[in-house]
């Protein structure tokens, strides 16, 4: 998780297919229209707002993050398929803070019930993080190649960012770790370490 243009989405394709024997992937869903460059069923699940209400009544949205963007409401969520996840398998997810506190309310509150598949896994997070001028630098480089670049909801989520990963919201949720991905190798070196001391691999 992280910023926009922090390098989720680098970091997550590498992982994925550096490990892509240890690690499976859930993949979310979004209703924003697909971008230059992205695959349905790889960054995201691309659906509209009749197939998440569909989603959201058949009781398998995990999560949901709302942004009012000047394109209409675009929703990132989460779906749990049982069928699919299973808790003796680990998985690589893309998100956002807020998706990772969701996740991991829904997780506790399985515990405690002591019902549901989901409750038996658990949460490593991995938090990027990018000086934001250089951030704002990969963002407009990256809207540039857009075939119709929408720099104002570029702005708006560079400026929301700023709220959503405060310090205040980082230390809620229980986050004492970062990755610094000014340098991508160094990062990634970092991460594989990580990984190592928690006996994930």
């Amino acid at each position: 998780m992280g910023k926009s243009s922090s390098g989720k989405d680098t970091i997550y394709k590498i992982l994925r297919e550096e490990y892509a024997e240890k690690l499976k992937t859930i993949v979310p869903y979004t209703t924003r229209p697909i971008r230059e460059g992205e695959t349905e069923g790889v960054e995201y699940h691309f659906t509209d707002e009749e197939g998440f209400q569909k989603l959201q009544k058949e009781g398998k949205v995990i999560e949901v993050r709302n942004y009012q963007t000047i394109h209409g409401l675009w929703r990132y969520f989460t779906v749990f398929d049982e069928s699919r996840m299973s808790p003796d398998a680990d998985y690589l997810m893309i998100g956002t803070l807020e998706s990772y506190e969701m996740t991991a309310r829904y997780i506790a509150k399985g515990k405690e019930s002591g019902h549901g598949t989901l409750s038996r896994f658990d949460l490593l997070p991995i938090l990027l993080e990018v000086e934001d001028g250089l951030r704002l630098e990969r963002a407009l480089s990256r809207e540039r190649k857009e075939k119709e670049p929408k720099y104002e909801e570029m702005c708006r989520r560079f400026l929301a960012d700023n709220k959503d990963f405060s310090e205040e919201n980082i230390k809620r949720a229980n986050i004492t770790r970062r990755f610094s991905n000014e340098n991508l190798d160094t990062c990634l070196d970092q991460i594989r370490s990580y990984l190592k001391e928690a006996q994930i691999f």
